[in-house]
């Protein structure tokens, strides 16, 4: 019932169907209030500059977007760069440093799962995950990282940085609850579009292939999965961040009959300590070089 609940309402955000137009329509009165609600927090609050320079990738709405592979390919092309998120779906609370610049300092319960997939995927990279993203700055600066990449930043108005924001594609243009907006891109607020196919394209290849694999996954709006898919005989859909049980995988390999579960790189750091057959969605980023010139050039201005 809860796969249920959370494929309606992702369908409900991005694709939703006539009578889910309706019920949107219904609540324009609410996403009127919010997104006032939200302008007026953006208005009343006065950036504050940090003693590092910090690069934000983020979206506006709700829901998958792909920044976590923006972030690991801006931050590999920086020798001491650090990762602030707050670390979604994690069983921990505060500030926890996730990996100094070599070395992996907890598990993947305590970091949540995109902190853990930015520690194994960068291995010059500090990451740190705080629900107070100015606290995770400061330790970053005191560590002597000389840039931070904030992981959807953009509504975090109190900190100065570079705002990059990646478009996602809707035909539901309102905020919340009527759509999948958490905040518009306010005027007087300045950040540089992030559009796939022409800033970045995606490439994807299967590690490890077997002849009958199923697709598990634990991502938001797992559908952009599909143009990137081999054919499987069966996709498995879990909420976004959830942590798998050893025991509700083989039980889907045993159903199935499948020869290996197809994951996500994001899923693969929850699903490895089980041992289990494991086909891998490996996936690789292009970025556009003016794109990559704009930060370095944004991130060597801030450090002069």
């Amino acid at each position: 019932m809860k796969r249920f609940w959370i494929t309606w309402g992702e369908r409900y955000l991005y694709r939703p169907s006539f009578v889910q137009k309706i019920l949107s329509w219904l609540l324009l009165p609410l996403s009127g209030l919010y997104c006032l609600i939200a302008y007026l927090r953006y208005r009343r609050t006065t950036p504050k500059t940090f003693p590092i320079p910090i690069v934000s990738v983020g979206n506006l709405t709700v829901g998958g977007s792909g920044k976590t592979p923006v972030v690991i390919e801006l931050a590999k092309r920086f020798e001491k760069s650090a990762i602030v998120l707050r670390g979604y779906g994690r069983r921990s609370r505060g500030m926890v440093v996730v990996k100094d610049k070599a070395t992996i300092l907890c598990d993947v319960v305590q970091s949540g799962d995109e902190a853990m997939l930015y520690a194994h995927a960068l291995s010059n990279t500090t990451v740190i995950v705080s629900e107070i993203r100015e606290r995770g700055i400061a330790e970053a600066a005191s560590m002597g990282c000389e840039v931070v990449f904030l992981d959807d930043g953009y509504g975090k108005h109190s900190i100065q940085k570079l705002d990059l924001v990646i478009d996602v594609a809707t035909p539901n243009r309102f905020c919340l609850p009527s759509g999948p907006y958490r905040e518009k891109l306010w005027s007087g607020k300045k950040a540089v579009h992030l559009r796939e196919g022409e800033t970045f394209s995606r490439r994807v290849t299967i590690i490890d292939p077997t002849d009958k694999m199923v697709l598990v996954t634990a991502i938001a709006r797992p559908e952009r999965l599909d143009p990137f898919l081999p054919d499987v005989i069966e996709k498995v859909y879990f909420e976004d961040h959830h942590f798998f049980t050893q025991g509700e995988l083989e039980g889907i390999l045993e159903r199935t009959g499948a020869t290996s579960l197809l994951v996500t790189q994001k899923d693969l750091v929850k699903i490895a300590p089980f041992n289990l057959s494991v086909s891998v969605m490996d996936l690789s980023l292009e970025l556009d070089e003016a794109l990559i010139s704009l930060v370095k050039d944004y991130v060597h201005a801030a450090q002069n």
